[in-house]
């Protein structure tokens, strides 16, 4: 239990960082973008090169997020000046590119070429050797440091809400509401920190080189996390919501809104290059086909679960998603006589049901504000 618990937490903060990428250009800046997973398939591709040549994974890492941008570059200066549904039909046929390439193209795997089709194997990964006594109790210590963060960061969002009540008497019953959603959200996330601080202790304690790369994965999403609720409520941010609800309007401003939208492309992507870095360092052997248009659509779902233009909703939506994969898997078989390939079939419908009843009962998603919905513009 403890190493599946583990495994999930990576998965979930991987797949968090790669939707906070999609969240800021979509959630925030109103760009629909359809190949997100080509952010990732650069970052995790250059990644993986750079360091069987030698290069230190934190070095390749850096690299593969700024090849990552310098995509979103190339896809804003080409796209960004077509409508909404064009933009999205270019950046769904980028991504399909990328891995094509990759998939058709010999790559330089250390001293040799080898044919992209079979993969890249055997390269290095974070926290693969054990760690000495010493290590080992700093990484409990930054892990301890962290979730005691996560928890005073909860009470604290928590208690904005509660002072917005106090404050505002106009809108008691919508202030309630947000109260309300906050509370049980926080308490839910409050759980899954207890349960993912106990797992890695656990597995730092007993030399789990897996617990190492979970510590390293949840600080740079904690990290992108914090600077991301500082860059959106800064002036850049409050321009990129104003793209979003109207570009006309930060244009009369004198606002340059082609570049404030390469910038939002650039950054995402970057963070979606860092998500392919630990994406590949988790499969341990990256092949073309683990990057499928499909890992963009899942991070839309998560985004949408959580609600666009929020970053802990983006986090409570892969929460929420790898959740939902985790029961499922281990509940239905016992629940629906089905073989494995129509049991995926079934559990890919629920969940596009659950998405159809959420936009209809709630379609800003569950941490979303309905006045700042871009879906449907």
């Amino acid at each position: 239990m403890v190493d599946y618990l583990i495994f999930l937490a990576i998965s979930t903060a991987i797949f968090a960082l790669f939707g906070l990428g999609l969240n800021l250009q979509w959630g925030f800046t109103g760009l629909i973008n359809f190949g997100h997973i080509a952010f990732m398939t650069l970052g995790a591709y250059t990644t993986v090169l750079l360091s069987l040549k030698g290069v230190p994974l934190l070095i390749s890492a850096v690299i593969g997020a700024v090849v990552a941008a310098l995509l979103g570059l190339l896809i804003g200066f080409a796209t960004l000046r077509l409508r909404e549904d064009y933009l999205a039909i270019v950046t769904i046929g980028t991504g399909e590119l990328i891995r094509l390439v990759v998939n058709n193209q010999e790559l330089p795997v250390g001293d040799t070429w080898v044919s992209g089709a079979f993969g890249v194997q055997s390269y290095t990964i974070p926290f693969s050797t054990e760690t000495n006594l010493i290590t080992r109790l700093v990484m409990i210590g930054l892990l301890t440091l962290l979730a005691a963060v996560t928890f005073f960061v909860l009470w604290r969002w928590i208690r904005t809400a509660q002072r917005f009540l106090v404050a505002d008497t106009a809108k008691k019953t919508s202030s309630k509401q947000e109260l309300a959603s906050r509370l049980g959200v926080g308490m839910v996330l409050g759980l899954l920190t207890a349960a993912i601080y106990l797992s890695g202790l656990i597995g730092l304690y007993s030399n789990n080189p897996k617990a190492g790369f979970m510590l390293l994965s949840l600080l740079v999403l904690a990290f992108v996390f914090w600077r991301l609720e500082i860059l959106v409520r800064s002036p850049w941010g409050r321009v990129l919501k104003a793209i979003r609800e109207d570009e006309e309007i930060p244009k009369a401003l004198g606002k340059n809104v082609f570049w404030y939208k390469i910038q939002s492309l650039m950054l995402g992507g970057a963070i979606a290059g860092v998500a392919g870095a630990f994406f590949a360092w988790q499969l341990s052997a990256i092949y073309p086909d683990n990057f499928q248009p499909q890992l963009t659509f899942d991070a839309w779902i998560m985004v949408i679960l959580g609600g666009s233009g929020n970053n802990i909703g983006t986090i409570l939506g892969a929460v929420i998603y790898f959740a939902y994969d985790a029961i499922t898997r281990e509940v239905l078989p016992r629940i629906i006589p089905l073989d494995e390939a129509r049991l995926g079939a079934f559990r890919i419908m629920v969940i596009g049901l659950i998405l159809m009843v959420l936009m209809i009962w709630r379609p800003q998603g569950i941490l979303g504000k309905k006045e700042e919905l871009t879906l449907g513009k």
